[in-house]
């Protein structure tokens, strides 16, 4: 039997107490204002409207997430998951709230092979078999209980009003549905909420109303994580999951926990001087990453590189990065992960000494990936930093784009796809194109290997809250804002930058429109890099940065999305309908 939540949660944070500072106020720090930036005007509005009420910063997470969970059921939701990382500044420490998704505990190494051992990709990417057991929901009583001020019921109002009053689709949203239009068809429940009389999705500006999904964050609003995880609605989730053809339990759902981690922790000097970098810790492969890749990227003086040679060595520690990715990064639960050193300066200098200056190198040239290592499509983003200084960046999901396609009647709850982020035979790749180990099999209970990089970004007089969703090319888009910041660079700056990306294997960099100019391109297609360009732009970044001299605060949210920044009592700005997005763009 499952211990009571509360001893729970604090034989985990006992492992985190004693954390490093990170951006605590400091003596002459100006206070910050209010600020939110979500991938939605109504979670913007959400998180602002709980602040106004006497909440902070994590309370205003909270009413974010179950806001998005109502108004992009595309992207995220209470039948996924995420990560939470938290800046606590009355106590100087940093935590990830770890609400991955878990396999069932019926879950098998080769679930997803048929009887000749070849990887069957439909069954982990469509349907019930597909879903892991969420995490959402029980992250935010776990927030609302450790770390805010006001109860579930006056953060999940917001979210609940949207679901029973109705939000009005957007294009993008339709566009995924479109996508996804013939998965959504399979299940009466799905279809009966997404799609019209004609079975086709509902169109952009329709009134779209969740009344059983209303009626479950009641239950969440009520009951906490039981209202979830016990009780009617984990009654009808089992159910609808195993009429389905899938494989949870009602002990599934009661085991599941929360887990409070220590981030991964780095820095990133400049001629300007350090940042501090604070990032997700695994089972996110994104932190240890997006530190390896910076520590490479610190050795090059940046200033004396020209366009060509700074997209190069940063393709080339990329690629160095995610090698390692594939190689070490699984469920810390499960598997043994050497992220000191993978994290460590020295190492990265090693790694920096094997990049030439005249030629890329090609990833067969880097050690491989062994099959039989022993080292054991959308998603959303919001930031949040509130007066005291308290800060939140936060990356959720439930994969492809409306996971699995299945909506467990009853509830309205979206369900994940998540089991597809698990290597379901060493070097296949995944939805997105990675491969990985036997560190990231699968295995009852073990949490899949993600790419979200929720980070924050710490200096002498300013910080960042920032992150995204994009699936494999997350880690990526965080480095080169990142980087941006790190050079000075404001919200607006941060997350319009152009993107590219390579992730080791395929061996090539891909790039949206615009990302390299015609000459850039020539110069590093010299120098041996192979390219294919993605012909939608992609990513929804949101970004919080508060410059601490005079207290004054910079947001901002994607261009390529509909999302909205909100500072204090200034009028919010929105982004307006969002350019063509890649459809397959995810967790």
């Amino acid at each position: 039997m499952p211990m009571p939540l509360r001893l729970r949660v604090i034989a985990c944070v006992a492992l985190v107490s004693l954390a490093p500072l990170s951006g605590a106020l400091a003596q002459n720090d100006t206070p910050p204002v209010p600020a939110v930036a979500s991938a939605h005007p109504a979670a913007t509005a959400a998180g602002m409207e709980v602040l106004d009420a006497g909440g902070n910063a994590f309370d205003a997470a909270v009413a974010v997430t179950a806001a998005l969970a109502v108004v992009e059921p595309q992207s995220s939701g209470l039948g996924g998951g995420g990560f939470w990382l938290l800046h606590d500044a009355a106590q100087g420490r940093d935590v990830m709230i770890d609400g991955r998704e878990e396999a069932p505990g019926a879950a098998s190494h080769d679930m997803y092979l048929d009887d000749e051992g070849h990887f069957v990709q439909h069954l982990s990417r469509n349907g019930a078999l597909a879903a892991g057991i969420p995490g959402e929901p029980a992250a935010l009583a776990h927030i609302a209980e450790r770390y805010g001020k006001l109860d579930l019921a006056t953060t999940l109002a917001p979210a609940i009003r949207l679901a029973r009053d109705g939000f009005k689709i957007n294009s993008h949203m339709h566009r995924l549905a479109q996508y996804r239009q013939d998965e959504l068809a399979k299940h009466p429940a799905s279809a009966a909420l997404f799609l019209g009389d004609n079975g086709k999705p509902l169109a952009a500006g329709t009134r779209l109303k969740q009344p059983d999904l209303a009626t479950t964050l009641e239950a969440i609003a009520k009951h906490g994580r039981d209202g979830f995880y016990d009780g009617d609605v984990a009654r009808q989730l089992v159910e609808a999951v195993r009429s389905a053809g899938g494989i949870w339990s009602r002990q599934d759902l009661a085991d599941y926990d929360v887990v409070e981690r220590e981030p991964v922790r780095g820095t990133y000097r400049t001629p300007d001087g350090e940042y501090q970098i604070v990032s997700a810790a695994p089972p996110s492969s994104g932190g240890a990453v997006l530190i390896e890749a910076l520590n490479i990227l610190e050795g090059f003086d940046w200033g004396a590189l020209d366009d060509v040679q700074r997209r190069h060595v940063t393709i080339e520690a990329m690629r160095r990065a995610y090698r390692d990715r594939a190689v070490y990064l699984g469920d810390p639960d499960f598997v043994d992960m050497p992220i000191a050193r993978l994290t460590d300066k020295n190492y990265a200098a090693g790694l920096r000494v094997g990049i030439r200056s005249d030629r890329a190198t090609a990833s067969n040239e880097l050690a491989g990936v062994s099959a039989d290592h022993a080292n054991g499509h959308h998603t959303t983003h919001f930031s949040v930093i509130d007066a005291e200084g308290n800060r939140v960046a936060a990356t959720l999901s439930v994969n492809f784009p409306f996971g699995s396609g299945l909506v467990a009647a009853g509830t309205g709850v979206v369900l994940n796809d998540e089991m597809d982020d698990f290597s379901a035979k060493p070097l296949a790749p995944n939805g997105y194109g990675l491969v990985g180990s036997e560190a990231n099999a699968i295995a009852p209970g073990k949490r899949p290997l993600s790419s979200m990089t929720p980070t924050f970004v710490v200096g002498d007089d300013r910080e960042i809250a920032l992150g995204t969703p994009g699936g494999s090319r997350i880690t990526t888009m965080v480095l080169l804002g990142v980087l941006d910041f790190t050079h000075r660079g404001d919200a607006e700056s941060v997350v319009g930058k152009p993107r590219y990306h390579h992730q080791y294997l395929p061996d090539h960099v891909e790039y949206e429109p615009g990302a390299l100019s015609p000459e850039t391109l020539a110069g590093l297609k010299k120098l041996g890099h192979k390219f294919e360009k993605v012909n939608r732009h992609y990513g929804d970044m949101h970004t919080v940065i508060w410059n601490k001299a005079d207290g004054t605060m910079d947001a901002a949210s994607d261009p390529r999305g509909i999302g909205c920044a909100a500072i204090g009592d200034q009028a919010p700005v929105c982004e307006h309908e969002s350019r063509d997005k890649e459809v397959t763009t995810s967790e």
